[in-house]
């Protein structure tokens, strides 16, 4: 297990590879391509919803919850975009703050919007999300 500092070249390192580990995630949304969200969540990832506090228990839980959400009609694509990344100084593990929005892909208009937090675990040398939990705020 791989020990990180909360300061210096090690913590940097892990909260640039978290930023673009929620890059990647935001494209994959955005392009609906559920086989590049599977690698980026732990298998019992948990998501709480923003409106109804819905709970998404394990990755093959929320990947159909995305497949049915990519196949909508009227698709909303989901935009993350962190604030800060503290990584832990004892533990393989950092935590994302930032704002959310629900964009309707066919206008551009924004749904809904609102916080969020991720949990992410470094994974054999992978950062993958553990938990999310959003709050809609508008």
């Amino acid at each position: 297990m791989t020990l990180f500092s909360s300061s210096g070249g090690a913590a940097q390192a892990a909260e640039l590879a978290v930023r673009l580990q929620r890059g990647v995630f935001n494209r994959a949304l955005a392009e609906g391509d559920l086989a590049a969200i599977g690698p980026l969540l732990a298998r019992d990832v948990v998501l709480v919803t923003g409106t109804d506090s819905a709970v998404l228990a394990g990755r093959k839980v929320q990947l159909a919850a995305w497949k049915r959400e990519f196949s909508a009609a009227r698709r909303t694509i989901y935009v993350r975009t962190p604030d800060t990344i503290a990584v832990s100084g004892v533990e393989p593990i950092a935590l994302e703050q930032g704002e959310w929005q629900g964009i309707e892909a066919a206008s551009g208009a924004v749904e809904a919007q609102g916080r969020y937090c991720a949990k992410w675990r470094q994974v054999d040398g992978q950062w993958v999300i553990i938990a999310e939990i959003f709050v809609t705020m508008a």
